[in-house]
């Protein structure tokens, strides 16, 4: 499939993560070199810090899906995945995964080195069923792993009650207990607190810059969005925090200079869903006509803050929250969300990819799609597509129906492309 072309306004801190994502995978490779306990794990949740912590190497399988995607390893892997029996109808994430454990994993040629095996495999801590089926697929792929087991509520985030939280604080507690006996490493609680520290800092940091992209033109579109990658494999490091210091003086930089992502900013769009891995790129269609994706569902699940003071508090709740930030959650939730940032972002148009790979954050579009225009008269436009698989996505209809939308939102604000 032809891609499309990169944005000709490229962040310097987009071209430095690729230092930061090969340096984070070489790390995970030295690691298992040197001995450090490998432990594999869902991403989003608090367990990241513990690790970090505890001087344990985390690894994210589900994080390694987009990177396949990116590559172009993600249809060999859903080739064997199918062949083990995995309907296509499954989430592309789980697929991938499944697909690439049971292949030639690390074959010679692999980008970044691929994963090294897990010693420990954190198995269904919180997150939407795939991402706990995917770690039960692992258990089997890899019997010599020691297994930890967690089960948190799965709750939506306005539903949360204080005996959930006192659950996941015991579960947490758990887990370390049982890191310390699997290891031999015990959790210097001070060391927790810096890392739960440079977690929160980095929350602070991704709200602060989110809240750039207000500015009109937009320093920093959705076609950058790979930079969430710290977010998720380096939350609770220095890494993180240096890295998003750099974004977040380049984007206040070109917001106060009114630099936008491109020559003239004439449309303002919200992208509802997970992107696209496999082709970020779409992000940057719209900009033949003056379109630029300013904001977005995905860049939610970061908005939080940590309490350095209560690090096993702070990480129980982040457990809770991360996912029903964006999926378990109610179909009320999710539309305020949307529509509350649709207000902040000065939105022209909606574009609401109906994601074949993630049915829970699809579910109620066609009333999100009702209540933009009803509420805020915000015109918004349905994408069939996959967040993994290019083969439930049509670029031609893509492009149809994206160049209809933009005329239609072009003429509504009496402009021309």
């Amino acid at each position: 499939m032809e891609k499309a072309k990169k944005s000709y306004k490229r962040l310097r801190s987009a071209k430095e993560l690729n230092r930061v994502v090969a340096e984070f995978y070489l790390e995970c490779h030295e690691a298992k070199a040197r001995g450090k306990p490998v432990g594999w794990m869902p991403p989003m949740n608090g367990v990241i810090e513990i690790f970090y912590a505890m001087d344990l190497q985390p690894v994210f399988p589900e994080n390694w899906s987009p990177v396949c995607a990116a590559f172009g390893l993600a249809p060999r892997n859903f080739e064997v995945s199918a062949g083990m029996g995995f309907s296509r109808d499954l989430c592309g994430y789980l697929r991938n995964i499944v697909g690439y454990v049971y292949g030639p994993m690390n074959e010679e040629g692999t980008p970044l080195g691929g994963l090294p095996e897990p010693d420990l495999i954190i198995s269904a801590y919180g997150g939407c069923v795939p991402a706990m089926k995917i770690l039960h697929t692992l258990e089997r792929r890899f019997p010599e792993a020691k297994v930890h087991t967690s089960e948190l509520p799965q709750v939506g985030y306005e539903k949360i009650r204080p005996y959930h939280l006192d659950y996941c604080v015991s579960e947490t507690h758990r887990l370390i207990e049982w890191l310390t006996e699997t290891t031999g490493r015990k959790l210097d609680y001070d060391r927790l607190k810096e890392v739960v520290r440079l977690s929160d800092r980095a929350c602070e940091l991704w709200d602060e810059i989110m809240s750039y992209r207000r500015f009109i033109p937009t320093p920093i579109s959705a076609a950058e969005l790979g930079v969430m990658f710290v977010m998720v494999t380096r939350q609770g490091t220095q890494v993180a925090v240096d890295f998003l210091t750099g974004l977040r003086d380049e984007v206040k930089e070109r917001a106060e200079k009114g630099i936008g992502m491109i020559e003239e900013e004439k449309l303002r769009l919200f992208w509802d869903n997970i992107p696209m891995w496999y082709n970020m790129g779409l992000f940057n269609y719209f900009e033949k006509m003056g379109g630029v994706v300013v904001a977005e569902t995905y860049s939610a699940a970061w908005s939080m803050r940590l309490d350095p003071d209560k690090p096993i508090e702070s990480l129980a709740r982040k457990s809770l929250v991360s996912y029903p930030m964006v999926s378990c959650t109610s179909i009320k939730k999710r539309r305020d969300m949307v529509l509350k940032a649709c207000r902040d972002f000065h939105i022209d148009g909606a574009v609401l990819h109906s994601n074949k790979s993630c049915v829970p954050i699809t579910l109620g579009q066609m009333d999100m799609k009702r209540a933009l225009e009803e509420e805020l008269g915000i015109p918004s436009v349905v994408i069939d597509g996959d967040h993994m698989d290019a083969n439930n996505f049509s670029v031609a209809q893509f492009q149809t129906r994206a160049d209809a939308f933009m005329e239609m939102l072009l003429e509504k604000k009496g402009l021309t492309p």
